[in-house]
């Protein structure tokens, strides 16, 4: 891009954030650059300053500076195809409007801090899916259900369903120790305002935002002093079901970050080399019509668990 561009917004990006919105129109423009520019002003909206999460609204032009976009990489191409193919085998559902995969563990779903592309950008390189958004995320590092729409009408109608708590999210975790009680509902406020070797942390804390974690325990395995527990969550702050674990007591297997060691160590004798936290369920209703859409165990978690038994 050599010269200013003015995008004017239609209906069908109503709502949208700015940007995702650059993110999805400025591909090849590292996402580092894209909120540089948001942060010193050169992108406009209607001519004034706005926030990255500004919504943007139908009659709204969007002012975007020239770029320096990169020349396309056939390494990072070939890289995306393969991550492309690796998630077609991995579709769960897919209709018109939206599609859930089961998302393998150390697959990022988006791409920065040090990550060349994450999944989304692997699915944006093919032809099929260049325009699917996510509706919600999975930590680079948890398996499971990641729901993603289609169309800009569908990820609104999700997105609303998420903000009303209409979508029920279950996970299965294996955790330290043995749950006193069968079930319980963990209700605190979480932070990021903590670092630790240069990462954010978040930390249980009264100025936090609300966070609530029901869990209830699936199977004890005495010998191993770890329990298998089904974990829903009603809101989605980041790192939050694996810091209301360690709250309680019972770090999840394999968490490097909030975990305990010699746990971890011993489940690593058991042949876990990722954490244990797998989104297993997501159940909601479209248009009068209930969706319930369920992701087994990969191998490797299904054999901890047999080996624990």
């Amino acid at each position: 891009m050599t010269q200013v561009e003015y995008v004017g917004i239609d209906a069908s990006r109503e709502g949208q954030r700015l940007d995702n919105f650059l993110v999805a129109r400025l591909k090849g423009v590292p996402k580092s650059v894209i909120y540089r520019i948001l942060r010193t002003g050169q992108v406009r909206v209607n001519k004034g300053r706005v926030k990255p999460g500004y919504k943007l609204r139908a009659g709204d032009e969007v002012r975007i500076p020239p770029l320096s976009i990169a020349a396309p990489d056939t390494v990072l191409e070939n890289d995306a195809q393969r991550v492309a193919q690796m998630v077609g085998a991995a579709i769960l559902y897919e209709n018109e409007d939206f599609m859930v995969i089961n998302k393998p563990s150390g697959l990022a779903v988006h791409g920065g801090s040090g990550l060349r592309y994450g999944l989304i950008e692997a699915l944006h390189a093919c032809p099929p899916y260049a325009n699917v958004e996510l509706v919600h995320r999975l930590d680079r590092g948890t398996s499971g259900c990641l729901l993603l729409a289609k169309h800009r009408s569908a990820l609104r109608e999700l997105h609303e369903l998420l903000r009303k708590h209409e979508i029920d999210k279950t996970y299965l975790a294996l955790v330290s120790g043995r749950f006193s009680a069968g079930s319980l509902t963990v209700d605190a406020p979480l932070d990021r305002g903590r670092l630790k070797g240069g990462e954010r942390m978040a930390v249980v804390s009264d100025t936090g935002k609300a966070a609530y974690t029901s869990i209830r325990v699936v199977e004890h395995f005495p010998q191993a002093q770890a329990s298998l527990v089904e974990v829903r969550i009603d809101t989605g702050r980041t790192h939050q079901i694996r810091v209301h674990c360690a709250a309680q007591g019972h770090p999840l297997a394999g968490d490097d970050k909030y975990g305990d060691r010699d746990f971890n160590r011993r489940m690593r004798k058991l042949g876990l080399h990722r954490i244990f936290l797998h989104a297993a369920r997501l159940r909601f209703d479209r248009g009068g019509r209930p969706f319930e859409i369920t992701a087994p165990l990969n191998s490797e978690l299904s054999n901890i668990i047999n080996a624990l038994k």
